[in-house]
């Protein structure tokens, strides 16, 4: 599904560099991508480390799975090669993020480690923090209030994550977050820690 068709293009560059919108933001541009079951917290933790940021006067921006099914991948399902190519998308959609010099959080299942890893591959080093938000199936089951897990296990929902479909995990993430112990406040706060440590927010 990904593959080229555009013929005859050529990539423009603009008159202002990435370095000089870093500058202004006193920021480095970072995607921080949290994959993990559903009802982990992905989305939980990035709306959260957004407005901590935001807090900061730092510009930062959620990328949401079923935010973007929306509109920009209203057109994918849930098999195999439509969660490939909505990943790729989101992918280049986030590169442009990290370009513009935003911190972009992405709240995605993400299953597959290849197309987490073809996301990677996409982006200069250091512009991807693959987080791992590590929380068993039993802890998301007991935070599932839209009884999908419960569909999932009756065969209403084809396809799901943890139950009719892999999910494979980082084996080396930067980040691991174990949702079934810590709190909220807790793994947003290791989110914000890394950032700080590794240098892409500027004192």
């Amino acid at each position: 599904m990904s593959e080229t068709k555009s013929t005859n293009v050529t990539w423009h560059h603009g008159q202002v560099t990435r370095a000089e919108r870093e500058k202004l933001l006193r920021q480095r541009g970072v995607t921080v991508w949290l994959t993990g079951l559903s009802g982990s917290g992905k989305s939980t933790l990035a709306v959260g480390a957004e407005r901590a940021l935001v807090s900061r006067s730092r510009l930062a921006y959620v990328l949401d799975g079923d935010n973007i099914r929306h509109g920009l991948n209203k057109n994918l399902g849930f098999g195999p090669a439509d969660r490939t190519e909505n990943i790729r998308r989101i992918g280049e959609v986030a590169r442009l993020f990290c370009d513009a010099g935003l911190i972009v959080f992405t709240s995605f299942i993400s299953p597959y480690r290849a197309d987490r890893d073809a996301v990677r591959a996409l982006m200069p080093p250091g512009d991807f923090v693959e987080v791992f938000v590590d929380a068993s199936v039993a802890t998301c089951e007991g935070r599932d209030v839209k009884g999908l897990y419960r569909r999932a296990r009756a065969g209403e929902i084809p396809e799901f994550t943890g139950i009719s479909a892999p999910y494979e995990a980082p084996l080396s993430p930067e980040l691991v977050l174990d949702t079934n112990r810590q709190t909220v406040d807790e793994s947003v706060g290791a989110i914000l820690r890394y950032l700080e440590d590794k240098g892409y927010l500027a004192p």
